[in-house]
């Protein structure tokens, strides 16, 4: 891959030369390039809303927590860490999921999520969060990221507001528009009008939460536990989605595909400065993630896993940015997850490369440790 090619990050156009490795200085989400053929958004979006509510047993996070960084200090707050289940990678079955689950429960971890891809081998992400809200009885149970855009809106809160009563008042989501067509092709929904009918399903969701009527005057159940529904966040990273996100969200949940924290951090004063723009007084969640490996032969399963699930975009590319990532080592993840808390981050979502379940148990002692 050589020459002179556009991508896109967050809205605005970055040209650089590639040859061989690929070094990038703002990897968050591929949004879009010239060599693509139109397969990729050029702007992923979301919007969201929520009452800030949680359930009484204790389960809730405080977005007093979600300061400037100036006062981000370990004496004011404390980052947390949540761990994704393994659901891009091959090999998640019945006995792993268990294990995945208890063990995040029982461990240092404040969330466990899912997210949604329709054209790859994953499990579904809805399926997984129901089954972890059954299997977990401490941390909080996230969605992300669902897309709106595939689905009936009634549909949606019926899922999360089941899932709600399922965990106790656990659930929240982030929510968003995706970037593949071939996702949108693959379920019959057309492509166009996504960034609308996103917004058209949050008011349509958080209306039929508070007990409005559907059809015939029917109600769409089970009511969920928390006032309001499950909290949700944004899944937007351009500017005129974060703009539109200030109306509705508690946050944003973002991510860094080549574990930059000054890419994070870029993300997290944009969404600021734009709650800022709104009037808002409350100050917006900031949640980041990446792709991480540990263990033995972390550095090629990283490799391997990230050029599987990113060669929809284009294989040499997949294989560029593979090649560049560096959390397969337990003192760069220390550092990144020291250096994004530092950048204002209330969690931190580890993705993880692999199903093995023994790699959560070396996650598990690096987070201990900065404890």
């Amino acid at each position: 891959m050589r020459g002179p090619t556009s991508w896109y990050f967050f809205g605005r156009r970055s040209d650089q030369t590639v040859a061989g490795s690929v070094t990038w200085s703002s990897t968050e989400m591929i949004l879009g390039s010239s060599r693509m053929k139109g397969r990729v958004a050029p702007e992923s979006d979301g919007v969201s809303d929520s009452a800030h509510d949680r359930s009484e047993q204790g389960r809730e996070y405080s977005r007093t927590m979600a300061v400037s960084p100036a006062s981000n200090t370990a004496t004011t707050r404390r980052m947390t860490v949540g761990v994704a289940l393994p659901q891009m990678a091959e090999g998640l079955d019945r006995d792993r999921l268990r294990a995945w689950c208890r063990g995040v429960d029982d461990g240092p971890y404040s969330s466990v999520s899912a997210g949604e891809r329709i054209t790859f081998h994953n499990l579904d992400g809805f399926t997984l969060c129901t089954a972890a809200a059954a299997l977990t009885e401490r941390v909080r149970i996230l969605v992300n990221v669902a897309v709106l855009p595939w689905h009936a809106p009634a549909l949606v809160a019926k899922e999360l507001a089941s899932m709600d009563v399922v965990s106790a008042g656990r659930v929240e989501v982030a929510v968003g528009v995706g970037g593949r067509q071939q996702d949108y092709a693959a379920l019959g929904s057309p492509f166009s009008g996504r960034h609308r009918r996103l917004d058209e399903a949050v008011v349509e969701m958080k209306r039929l939460w508070a007990g409005g009527a559907a059809a015939d005057g029917e109600r769409v159940g089970p009511a969920p536990l928390q006032a309001g529904g499950p909290p949700i966040m944004a899944s937007a990273m351009g500017p005129k989605s974060l703009a539109r996100a200030a109306k509705w969200a508690i946050g944003v949940s973002g991510f860094t595909l080549l574990g930059d924290p000054g890419e994070a951090a870029k993300l997290f004063r944009a969404t600021e400065a734009a709650w800022s723009d709104a009037g808002r007084t409350d100050a917006p969640r900031l949640v980041t993630g990446s792709f991480v490996a540990l263990g033995d032969g972390a550095k090629s399963t990283l490799r391997n896993f990230a050029e599987a699930y990113l060669k929809v975009f284009s294989p040499e590319l997949a294989k560029g940015l593979s090649e560049a990532m560096p959390l397969h080592d337990p003192s760069a993840l220390v550092d990144l997850l020291d250096a994004v808390e530092a950048a204002g981050a209330d969690e931190f979502i580890v993705v993880p490369a692999t199903s093995d379940p023994r790699m959560l148990d070396r996650l598990t002692e690096v987070v201990s440790a900065r404890r």
